[in-house]
């Protein structure tokens, strides 16, 4: 897990998928930024045709995290008609299960994910099981530090080993 957070595996591909985060009131926290700072970066240089942005809402929110995504990319030159929304997964095995009906009909089976260091593996494995070539491509401007990324590693490590034993569909996020 340490190993893929800290690579950059980043490739040619059909599609880059960024997993969602935080939104508020239509902004990107700044974990969610750091990550879509790095989509726009990928996406300058030509590594995927198309951006799939993911996230639903929280109870009470007026936009979804992939809304507040979209809008975030456009202003900062990513063509609109280059993102495609997934807006209703809640968890990341949701989002990246409607990702994959998504990019299915449009026979993109290729994918680089852009997360957190310590959520790529996982997001990795978890696309593997949903039938994409994936690679990762961790943004290195997270927000998140110190005994933060300590305690989501140990998260992140349990859920990829119970993943693995149970299958990533029946972890709880």
């Amino acid at each position: 897990m340490w190993w893929v957070g800290r690579s950059d595996s980043a490739r040619p591909t059909g599609a880059i998928v960024v997993m969602g985060a935080a939104q508020y009131d239509g902004r990107p926290s700044p974990q969610l930024a750091a990550r879509l700072d790095h989509v726009v970066e990928l996406y300058a240089k030509g590594l995927a045709p198309l951006v799939v942005v993911t996230g639903g809402k929280q109870p009470g929110d007026r936009f979804t995290e992939a809304a507040a995504s979209q809008l975030y990319l456009v202003t900062r030159g990513v063509p609109a008609s280059a993102i495609v929304e997934e807006d209703s997964g809640r968890t990341s095995y949701e989002s990246l299960e409607h990702v994959a009906v998504l990019l299915t009909d449009r026979k993109v089976h290729d994918i680089v994910l852009v997360s957190d260091p310590f959520h790529s593996l996982r997001i990795r494995l978890i696309a593997e099981e949903l039938g994409f070539h994936a690679s990762t491509s961790p943004t290195r401007t997270s927000p998140v530090h110190g005994r933060r990324v300590f305690v989501k590693e140990l998260k992140e490590a349990a859920g990829i080993a119970l993943g693995r034993i149970i299958g990533f569909s029946h972890l709880p996020t």
